[in-house]
């Protein structure tokens, strides 16, 4: 690798760490960089994976004042997301990589439809609870936790816009502040990348050399995506979900 080949790589680590951050997404940067300096579509999938995980764990550090209060939670929906995250990282290896190429675009839309009509969608709900009488579930029920699942598994698989899929799920279903949400989105990133990297160690070849760039560029992305995300009212960061998630259905159509 040039010189100017690892200035892009860790370019693309610290744009993808600071996007995941606020959004998620980020695999869309450094992926397609790393397929353009040549190496295998496995190879650079298991290669920013585990490059990654310092980015979402630096995030999710940058976050932790909005974890306050949501241990269980997170104990939770993180055994969920290590169960799909694991599940994910063997599909990648045991499908072809076209298998998830029709889906992934239509799962990316639903989600974005979902984030756009969640406010209104709230609402609805919540007045048709107090017209039953009933009380919503403090984690979201059985649905969320089976969408986190198959959310996590797709993360584990390839991950591109992972987060958008985390923030529709539980803003439709969590009575939470979207920068709570945000925060929750991260740790479960963390997660389900750090469950797949290691699967990985164990049965995949990676690029050591891209590994390192993109997990330095991460790690100071995801700082500086939790203080901006932090400074975002919900309308504009639900205004950089929908961006974000058009930019990656579009380049997942093309690619």
């Amino acid at each position: 690798m040039s010189i100017w080949e690892a200035v892009a790589v860790f370019a693309a680590g610290l744009g993808a760490g600071t996007i995941n951050t606020i959004v998620g997404s980020g695999t869309l940067i450094t992926f397609p960089v790393l397929l353009a300096f040549g190496l295998p579509p496995v190879t650079a999938n298991v290669s920013n994976t585990l490059g990654l995980v310092p980015g979402a764990l630096s995030g999710a550090f940058g976050y932790r004042r909005e974890l306050t209060g949501q241990r269980r939670r997170l104990l939770r929906f993180g055994a969920i997301a290590l169960l799909g995250g694991l599940s994910g990282a063997i599909l990648l290896l045991a499908l072809p990589s076209t298998a998830f190429d029709a889906i992934v675009p239509v799962l990316i839309a639903v989600a974005l439809v979902l984030v756009v009509v969640q406010p209104w969608l709230a609402r609805k709900l919540r007045a048709r609870r107090e017209r039953n009488g009933t009380v919503p579930h403090p984690d979201g029920g059985i649905a969320l936790l089976l969408g986190l699942l198959l959310a996590s598994a797709y993360g584990g698989y390839f991950g591109a816009a992972q987060g958008v899929l985390y923030l529709s799920l539980m803003g439709l279903l969590l009575h939470e502040d979207l920068q709570r949400i945000n925060a929750l989105k991260n740790v479960l990133a963390a997660v389900v990348n750090g469950v797949a990297a290691v699967f990985f160690l164990f049965v995949a070849t990676f690029d050591w050399t891209a590994v390192a760039l993109i997990a330095v560029g991460s790690t100071l992305g995801g700082q500086l995506g939790a203080k901006v995300g932090r400074r975002l009212p919900p309308p504009a960061l639900r205004a950089v979900i929908v961006v974000v998630g058009l930019l990656a259905i579009a380049q997942l159509l093309l690619r």
